[in-house]
């Protein structure tokens, strides 16, 4: 993992900054743009002033199926860290699906045998959406199907509604489809398969980072012990919900469970049970993961922790080994640059707040969690408020500014990375007036940052892992804004986007020595990892994409 130096370039006498965006994707768009429409004169002036392009963030080009498939924080982060595409988890699933090799694994026969020895139930979990982010809601109905095939009686599916992986309030869209698929497989297969329950996934169950344990508490206790409101079907509950609370969107809405004629839950978690998470993105799997397994758990009290055979759709920690087993293995990303500047002796600073601070360490350096070298490697965590984004949507963009600052005049780092959360947590929110206000912070941070990279004569990159605050309005099949029939106003976007992501290299000292490689057919966020390799002074090793600059 040796460095080759560069014979014509050297390295800037400052560190090499490079600033994640976060959800600010670029395009010429200017209807529900709130990246646009926001008052952005640093991001203006730089796009004018400095080497600027824009690259792939979606799709094929993070590792994803295909190019209808919107790239998300986590492939995103992998692919600045790893500089090459790896296949990642949803398509991993399909192959795995596809194949038959997952049903061939030792994982899920166990969970089967699991249920007809003990005649107990089997428990999927998970977001219920063809998102294709978190999860995707045909692997669980190939999974129900197979089950059923293989003799099991008792299903129970516990969903976690989206609106905002996929549209807002889309959620009997894929409730009412199910509820039909249930009932064709119990028909064909003489099962007993149900809706058990559910909730949003930001008020139960996917919390991530530790940022709050009471969303986990909130799903463990409505999932396993049958303990939130009572409904007679999922649909129900929904429409209960979005007549009591104005405004609510799937993610929000309360937890709830199913139940009989009498009143009980249809799927409280006993003895015996098989249980499956089905997401197979780690980073909101996590904490209920723990919850299951952890002996020595301590984050709540879990009432009366039933024995299940417990399995997650992958591993969702490969260091900490979370879960203990798992259907389909992870991509082994190795050699990231994490990796790589660490075996070299250059010395990395990497900072966000506790909503993307697993971005900036445990993805970009290809799901592992820990540093390469303690001597030479920083990592700070600045804790993010748990209260709603929109309520507050400059986030901790200043405090992780201060910090930021600090490390690039101490001069003890050669590349500092860092995220900006704002422009996907705030626009996931669905608030334009808030999304601008994300926007807009993030601009001012970034002139605060330049100004410190001047004094020391560093360069900044700046760019994201993926659309976000670039389209807040739902298109339809078109591209025209959809508008709310209800109240005349557009329809509310709190997905990704399709969109590509500014690409920026801010260089005081430039004179000309590198250009934009114009000679990459689609350039995409793995073409950026070649580019620090570079700017830091040395070649980029040839199992790394090509990168964003030659030199001339």
């Amino acid at each position: 993992m040796k460095l080759e130096k560069l014979s014509n370039f050297v390295k800037r006498p400052g560190p090499l900054v490079f600033i994640v965006m976060d959800g600010i994707g670029d395009t010429d768009k200017i209807e529900g743009n709130a990246v646009k429409s926001a008052l952005t004169p640093t991001l203006d002036k730089l796009k004018k002033t400095a080497l600027y392009t824009r690259i792939k963030a979606h799709g094929t080009a993070v590792g994803l199926p295909d190019d209808t498939d919107m790239g998300n924080s986590e492939v995103g982060h992998n692919a600045f860290g790893a500089g090459r595409v790896f296949a990642q988890g949803a398509k991993l699933v399909n192959k795995s699906i596809e194949s038959g090799s997952l049903f061939r694994g030792e994982v899920w026969n166990n969970l089967i045998n699991n249920c007809k020895a003990n005649n107990s139930k089997l428990h999927f979990l998970g977001l219920f959406s063809d998102g294709n982010v978190h999860s995707n809601i045909s692997h669980l109905k190939a999974m129900i199907i197979k089950a059923a095939e293989l003799g099991i009686k008792d299903i129970c599916v516990h969903i976690l509604l989206d609106g905002r992986d996929v549209g807002e309030t889309s959620a009997l869209e894929y409730v009412d489809p199910f509820e039909e698929f249930i009932k064709e497989t119990n028909s064909k297969y003489n099962v007993n398969c149900r809706i058990a329950s559910g909730g949003g996934r930001m008020k139960i169950t996917m919390d991530r980072y530790e940022a709050d344990w009471n969303m986990v508490k909130l799903g463990w206790d409505t999932h396993i012990h049958g303990n939130a409101r009572k409904f007679r079907s999922a649909r129900e509950a929904i429409e209960t919900y979005r007549k009591e609370i104005n405004g609510v969107i799937d993610q929000d809405l309360p937890a709830f469970v199913i139940v009989n004629d009498a009143g009980e839950p249809l799927g409280k978690v006993t003895d015996g049970d098989s249980f499956i998470f089905f997401n197979f993105r780690g980073d909101r799997a996590i904490e209920i993961s723990k919850a299951f397994e952890m002996d020595d758990f301590d984050k709540f009290d879990r009432g009366k922790r039933p024995k299940v055979m417990y399995a997650g759709m992958m591993e969702y920690d490969g260091d900490a080994h979370i879960p203990k087993t798992y259907l389909v293995s992870p991509p082994a990303i190795d050699q990231t640059i994490g990796e790589l500047f660490a075996r070299n002796g250059i010395k990395q600073y990497a900072i966000s707040e506790t909503q993307k601070f697993g971005h900036v360490t445990y993805f970009w350096n290809g799901n592992r969690t820990g540093k390469f070298d303690d001597k030479l490697e920083e990592y700070v965590e600045i804790t993010s408020d748990i209260l709603p984004f929109e309520q507050r949507p400059w986030m901790k963009a200043a405090e992780i500014t201060d910090a930021v600052i600090k490390a690039i005049l101490s001069k003890e780092w050669d590349f500092i990375r860092l995220n900006f959360a704002n422009g996907d947590m705030v626009g996931h929110t669905g608030v334009y007036q808030a999304a601008e206000i994300a926007v807009e912070t993030v601009d001012l941070c970034l002139a605060r940052i330049l100004k410190a990279v001047d004094e020391v004569k560093g360069i900044a990159i700046i760019t994201a892992d993926h659309g976000n605050a670039d389209e807040m309005y739902e298109l339809d099949k078109k591209g025209n804004i959809s508008i709310n029939k209800s109240t005349g106003e557009p329809k509310a976007k709190t997905a990704h986007t399709l969109n590509p992501v500014p690409f920026i290299i801010y260089d005081p000292l430039y004179k000309g020595e590198y250009v934009i490689n114009d000679n990459i057919k689609t350039p995409g966020l793995t073409n950026a990892s070649a580019v620090c390799i570079n700017l830091l002074g040395y070649k980029k090793p040839d199992i790394y994409d090509e990168s964003l600059i030659k030199f001339v």
